[in-house]
């Protein structure tokens, strides 16, 4: 009977390895092209790569050895990442808050509210899309990019073709921002002062890397003001999940929903823990740095697994609404997030 325990727990383990390997080795991949200062410059992250990576594979090999590695790749897509996602907590400390100031809270949380909704509005009534396509591009959109997509697929439960979908618009329209912003801030410049203007990027750009990307083309403090703003619109993927998982609640069909409870992302919690314990500086900055290497490590495995499972047919079959919807977005990011920004400021000046 042992042998026969033990077997079976080999046999169980070995069900996931062939799977994890390949996205590790994907992973690896893609940390090497990120690690190259010209594509680093350009905006595009080890996650952003890992998934092209990933979806260039998933549609040549993949589909003739996917019978030996879905085990793992589907373990990578779902529990990997909700380990990157609560272990991006050491990414970030409250202190970073009281940097920004209330002006910058405000702004942040006014841009996001704004995005999001004004994404459900697009995508559902003028559209016509699914409310999870219409979530998870409004997530990206509005949040932290690629990182509040998978985020979010948890949650509502959405079809892997559908955050691929959501993920590309975030590289799309984020990396015509790297160079987009910076062109722009002569134009606006007696309007915006270095600071101001990095808060702008940072409340209003997609992905970290990217505003990184933007901040730096143009000065030190504004990608200073930019990171800042921009971990704090991070923060508040936590809140967004938990409110979102109410509002799937509430729209969940009466017979399947009526004695159900609201799905808590735990993991979104502890993300939250995990930022607060890091404010206290409990730990070595050597080990945060080696923490936040690790979650790199699996946020990108995560995004690997997924673009794996991303076949062109799917995405073919949504079309280009999608795409307009986040154009539109991205428009609003700019013009709107600019109004949000002048405004809070001239209030609060």
């Amino acid at each position: 009977m042992a042998e026969l325990t033990i077997h079976t727990h080999r046999h169980t383990l070995w069900h996931f390895i062939p799977g994890l390997a390949l996205s590790a080795l994907i992973t690896g991949a893609a940390l090497w092209g990120g690690s190259i200062p010209a594509v680093a410059g350009a905006g595009f992250s080890a996650l952003t790569l890992a998934i092209l990576l990933g979806m260039v594979l998933g549609n040549t090999v993949y589909p003739k050895i996917w019978q030996r590695c879905d085990g793992g790749v589907l373990f990578a897509k779902q529990h990997l990442l909700r380990l990157g996602i609560i272990l991006y907590g050491f990414r970030l400390t409250f202190s970073q808050i009281a940097d920004v100031g209330v002006s910058g809270i405000a702004i942040d949380v006014l841009t996001l509210a704004s995005t999001f909704l004004l994404a459900c509005f697009l995508g559902q009534k003028v559209f016509g899309l699914d409310k999870h396509t219409s979530w998870l591009i409004g997530a990206g959109s509005s949040i932290c990019g690629a990182a509040a997509v998978l985020a979010t697929e948890p949650v509502v439960k959405a079809e892997s073709s559908k955050v691929t979908v959501a993920v590309a618009t975030v590289v799309i329209f984020g990396t015509i921002a790297i160079f987009l912003y910076p062109a722009m801030y002569p134009l606006v410049a007696h309007w915006f002062s270095p600071e101001t203007y990095g808060i702008y990027i940072g409340s209003t750009m997609h992905e970290v890397a990217q505003v990184v990307a933007a901040g730096h083309a143009i000065s030190p403090d504004a990608e200073n003001a930019a990171v800042i703003a921009k971990m704090l619109r991070v923060m508040m993927l936590a809140p967004f999940l938990l409110l979102l998982a109410a509002r799937v609640k509430q729209l969940a069909p009466a017979g399947k929903g009526q004695n159900s409870k609201i799905t808590i992302p735990w993991f979104a919690i502890l993300f939250i823990v995990v930022a607060i314990f890091n404010s206290f500086h409990l730990l070595p900055k050597a080990v945060v740095e080696l923490l936040v290497t690790l979650d790199t490590v699996l946020l990108a495995m995560a995004m690997a697994a997924l673009g794996l499972t991303t076949h062109v047919s799917a995405l073919k079959k949504t079309g280009a609404k999608p795409l307009l919807m986040a154009l539109l977005l991205f428009v609003w990011l700019i013009v709107g997030g600019g109004m949000i920004n002048l405004l809070v400021h001239s209030v609060m000046a």
